[in-house]
């Protein structure tokens, strides 16, 4: 850097010198000099946007108009194999009367023609939608129910009043044969557009630290107990449910990559009608991300705000871009890991 300062001054000094010399020689006439100065380009690369709500690139912007839409789905045995599941950007599994879970998927990225079974709205569900509005989409509900997601901002359509955005499988038994269309819902116009991310993201090229995991159960009783596999080559966690994989009615396996376990208190007791998960405070989570698990808590100061996840040392935790999976796991039932 020195030599080329120095060279640059021998430049400028021998400009000068040849100035004056064109002077001299040329004292009889009055010249007028004019000075050009081309002007700098700097060129920045482009940032190419991401969705909001799985952190992956979107060059289109195809999530930039786009409201978060959230599908109830049926996930007893009877209703599988689910569509459309494997489209959703996260997917929340809560537990409902009887100790039955329930996927509440969240739409944004894709908007599949396809998804369901679709079925009733639960009390934890205001809880999920609220920092992110949109459109919830169900197949109905207890009177405590809807009028616990009727106060939050979120635009409603159940069976009764989504016209063609839903329709009956003749060829499975009801109720578990009701479907929906993302694509026809998504156009009844939700807001905010686009809406809130729910998780921050690694930066390309850096991966999650923390004790290996191979594989780990998260254990809902009542036989709805869900186990994440490891996946080296896709890096990402087969899901398996009912002793079998989870795979879509398109032949997709359900393997997300990220998975997030929240130990919640189900206001009213876990499995109790009109309980619910209380998604405000703070309490334990893992993370499984990348191969690993972090330990953690998770804190959400009001309904209106997405919850915070951050490792024992106090520092957010990071997730590779992709499918969340959040589970809703009550106190007392614990996830088991194995590395």
């Amino acid at each position: 850097m020195r030599r080329s300062l120095a060279l640059a001054v021998i430049a400028g000094l021998g400009s000068v010198l040849l100035g004056s010399s064109l002077a001299m020689a040329d004292s009889s006439t009055t010249s007028t000099s004019s000075t050009t100065t081309l002007p700098t380009t700097t060129t920045t690369a482009p940032k190419v946007p991401v969705a909001p709500l799985t952190g992956l690139p979107d060059p289109k912007r195809s999530t930039r108009n786009r409201s978060a839409l959230t599908i109830k789905i049926d996930n007893t045995p009877q209703a599988m194999p689910h569509y459309g599941v494997q489209d959703a950007d996260v997917v929340y599994e809560e537990i409902v009367e009887g100790g039955i879970t329930r996927l509440a998927a969240i739409f944004n990225s894709h908007v599949p023609n396809v998804v369901g079974p679709v079925r009733s709205v639960r009390r934890t569900d205001r809880e999920i939608v609220f920092p992110i509005g949109g459109i919830f989409a169900f197949s109905g509900g207890a009177e405590y129910a809807l009028k616990s997601i009727a106060t939050a901002p979120v635009k409603l359509y159940d069976q009764a009043n989504a016209g063609r955005t839903m329709f009956r499988d003749p060829h499975r038994p009801p109720p578990h044969n009701l479907f929906a269309n993302a694509e026809l819902l998504m156009a009844k116009d939700g807001k905010p557009r686009p809406p809130p991310p729910l998780f921050s993201y690694l930066p390309a090229g850096k991966r999650p630290h923390g004790p290996k995991a191979s594989s780990f159960v998260v254990n809902f009783e009542n036989g709805f107990a869900a186990t994440y596999h490891w996946d080296t080559r896709t890096r990402s966690w087969d899901r398996s449910l009912f002793g079998e994989p989870d795979v879509s009615a398109n032949g997709v396996r359900i393997s997300p990559k990220n998975v997030i376990v929240l130990t919640v208190n189900y206001v009213g007791g876990a499995g109790v009608i009109d309980s619910y998960a209380q998604l405000v405070g703070r309490g334990p989570v893992e993370v499984f991300s990348g191969g690993v698990v972090q330990h953690g808590t998770w804190s959400r100061s009001d309904l209106y705000h997405r919850a915070i996840y951050k490792n024992l040392a106090g520092t957010v935790i990071n997730l590779n871009p992709g499918q969340t999976w959040v589970e809703l796991l009550a106190t007392g039932e614990g996830v088991s890991i194995t590395s």
